[in-house]
């Protein structure tokens, strides 16, 4: 039986990555075709595109792994099905349930490939190549069209800019009382920033009374904050791309300036449950598994496993947009999708094992 397993496990795995290398292959051809109408722009030259396409692609494999998982398990099975080995299998005293429990350890395996991508990997490469092309088109991280807004407790902060050392340009900052009448304007033309400070460079200040407006100019002005550098690259990264340790501390810092945080408490649920997707998917595609590999279509096959993938994911974004829109709990709306497949593949499977 371990040679079985071996051999079952083996299989699955080689149609799985070959899955998901042809993903990544289209993905990354897509994501160079749409990079090649920026290269020339200063320094972003065609080398440039092809090192942040490369870079981009962990986030790829992060997000494709259920798919994948789906696509080379409806293969694999389909295949074993087809030259009969499936039934040799069977009829050599593998049960149906050593079955389901192999494909469950082969998930499990990308299971955990998707969670140390989705948390180290992908997010680390992801910001180093928004970096590397923002760098080499603008010379900065953030542009000045956008800017960056940051809400704190008894201020809000506006950053014009953001260079590559996490020098910033262009700060202009509103202070306000408990009763939110603004008690100071401060603008200043860079800072440098600290764990715990940023040293504003040419700071004009505008202090606020009940009588008067008192102005001031300061060569560098010292401002507390807990506004590191760590947190500038979190605020500059859209949610579904952070790990879940980074998603946890913003929330709480969120929380602790009031603010709202339900987009990121829908991240932090979908980057806790997207790996058991990955073997769901495993269970849909043993559940599609036919019986007989007579009269079996491969191309059909493949295509509907296509289908299940793209209706997984667009279940998972409804959901996502649902949370924000009508404010259902973030825990509902990321694991309703996975446990709908689930209860699905569980119920194919046992009135294929009926008949």
């Amino acid at each position: 039986m371990k040679l079985l397993t071996r051999y079952l496990i083996r299989r699955l795995s080689v149609s799985t990555l070959l899955a998901l290398f042809a993903l990544l292959a289209l993905y990354s051809f897509l994501d160079l075709i749409n990079e090649v109408g920026s290269i020339g722009t200063n320094n972003y030259t065609g080398a440039t595109a092809f090192f942040y396409v490369l870079m981009k692609t962990p986030a790829h494999a992060y997000q494709l792994m259920p798919l994948a998982v789906l696509i080379g398990g409806l293969f694999a099975f389909s295949q074993l099905a087809g030259s009969s080995e499936m039934a040799v299998i069977k009829t050599s005293g593998m049960s149906s349930g050593q079955i389901i429990r192999i494909a469950l350890g082969f998930s499990l395996i990308f299971a955990t490939a998707t969670a140390c991508l989705g948390e180290w990997l992908a997010p680390e490469l992801s910001r180093r190549a928004d970096t590397m092309k923002s760098t080499a088109k603008t010379g900065r991280v953030s542009s000045a069209a956008n800017g960056l807004w940051i809400k704190q407790s008894d201020s809000m902060v506006y950053i014009a800019e953001m260079l590559p050392d996490h020098s910033l340009q262009g700060i202009k900052i509103w202070r306000y009382g408990s009763d939110f009448k603004l008690t100071e304007a401060v603008a200043a033309q860079s800072a440098v920033v600290h764990t715990d400070y940023w040293l504003l460079q040419d700071a004009q200040s505008s202090r606020l009374d009940d009588n008067a407006v008192h102005t001031s100019r300061e060569a560098q002005r010292r401002w507390p904050n807990n506004i590191g550098g760590k947190l500038l690259d979190i605020l500059l990264v859209k949610p579904e791309q952070m790990p879940l340790s980074a998603l946890t501390g913003y929330i709480r810092y969120l929380e602790d300036n009031g603010q709202q945080t339900q987009e990121y408490r829908v991240a932090w649920w979908n980057k806790l449950v997207y790996p058991i997707a990955t073997i769901v998917m495993a269970l849909v595609a043993l559940a599609f598994t036919p019986q007989s590999g007579r009269h079996t279509n491969m191309g059909l096959r493949l295509f509907a496993g296509i289908c299940l993938g793209l209706l997984f994911f667009f279940a998972g974004q409804f959901f996502g947009f649902t949370t924000r829109l009508y404010g259902v709990p973030a825990f509902v709306s990321a694991t309703l999708p996975t446990l709908a497949f689930a209860l699905w593949a569980v119920y194919l499977i046992r009135k294929q094992e009926r008949r």
